[in-house]
């Protein structure tokens, strides 16, 4: 089947269907093949796209500029600081405005329906570099290097995703899971399970996507007998940006599911890959973890031995989160 993503926004997994979804993941996987042998074709020559961000962050700024600067796009950057979004001018004046000058926006923030409302406004489409609820072109990297790294058909996967299962990096993968046929496993707290409406959408949705007996299934759990035979274990930060008041509470509810050498033992498979979207507390080398630390809080969401074992691919999905980007940017906006 042909698939034609041209003029479409990227707000979240739940968009696409099963084909779309594999669609960019194929592409995504033949630009980083193309890039890593030094073959440039700029196919976004001309075009000109602005990163909303009132969210700080790392590898989304750096992955949307990359991307969009190999494809021959050129970029601007706008902080809470730099738009008068919601202060002196409102959303959908500054959305029609900006799909005026630009052939794309990206948006990292807080609230979903902000990025929403900016593809309703804008005529041109809308990605979603991050919400509270969502954060689909992590999920698209996540996925891209467990095909990179688990020897076994996509459909036949087991990912276990620890700690604050309700969280917006474990809804963008379970939304994902969904499509492509992964079982997935909440492995938490039951006072931070996915809300219910979440997990009813994303078991409609297995259903839905034509997988029949391969179909995903959705475990939410604290028993660690859960953990047996997953092939790639996940983790996230215990507080989000803005969350720094949460840090006594998440500590006391999470350290019992911190990744741990024995922790990925219980997998049962010697195989099992680490992931983790970035930043991450694995060790006392930041001002925040050693501050908490004195204030009597272990923020470590993961040891250093997992971190930085041979088994995490850590460093290999934050790259390819600019490859994925790319391939959202091209497949919408080419």
């Amino acid at each position: 089947m042909a698939v034609n993503l041209k003029g479409r926004s990227f707000l979240s997994i739940n968009d696409f269907n099963p084909q779309e979804v594999r669609y960019l993941l194929d592409l995504a996987r033949d630009l980083k093949q193309q890039k890593r042998a030094g073959i440039r074709e700029p196919r976004l020559r001309g075009k000109n796209i602005v990163l909303l961000f009132e969210k700080t962050s790392t590898r989304t700024r750096c992955a949307f500029e990359v991307a969009a600067a190999d494809e021959g796009a050129a970029v601007t950057f706008l902080d809470s600081a730099s738009s008068q979004m919601g202060k002196k001018e409102s959303l959908a004046d500054t959305a029609k405005v900006l799909g005026r000058y630009y052939d794309g926006i990206e948006y990292r923030g807080y609230h979903q329906q902000v990025v929403a409302d900016l593809a309703r406004y804008a005529g041109v489409p809308v990605w979603n570099g991050l919400t509270d609820i969502d954060h689909p072109t992590q999920a698209l990297a996540d996925i891209m290097t467990i095909e990179e790294c688990v020897k076994k058909p996509i459909n036949r996967v087991k990912l276990v995703f620890c700690g604050d299962t309700r969280n917006n990096v474990a809804y963008a993968l379970m939304y994902i899971c969904a499509k492509l046929g992964i079982d997935y496993v909440g492995y938490g707290p039951p006072q931070l399970s996915p809300a219910h409406e979440v997990l009813a959408l994303c078991e409609q949705a297995a259903r839905d996507s034509g997988a029949g007996a391969t179909a995903a299934t959705f475990t939410i759990t604290d028993d660690p007998d859960a953990l047996l035979g997953a092939d790639a274990v996940y983790t996230d930060i215990w507080a989000s940006m803005g969350e720094e008041e949460k840090i006594p509470e998440r500590v006391k509810m999470l350290t019992p599911f911190r990744v741990t050498a024995e922790l990925m033992a219980q997998t049962g498979n010697p195989e099992c890959i680490f992931l983790h979207c970035l930043p991450s507390f694995h060790d006392f080398e930041t001002t925040m973890a050693r501050r908490q630390m004195e204030l009597g809080y272990d923020i470590r969401e993961v040891t250093d031995e997992v971190f930085l074992s041979d088994n995490s691919k850590v460093f290999d999905q934050a790259e390819n989160r600019m490859h994925t980007i790319k391939a959202v940017l091209i497949a919408t906006m080419g």
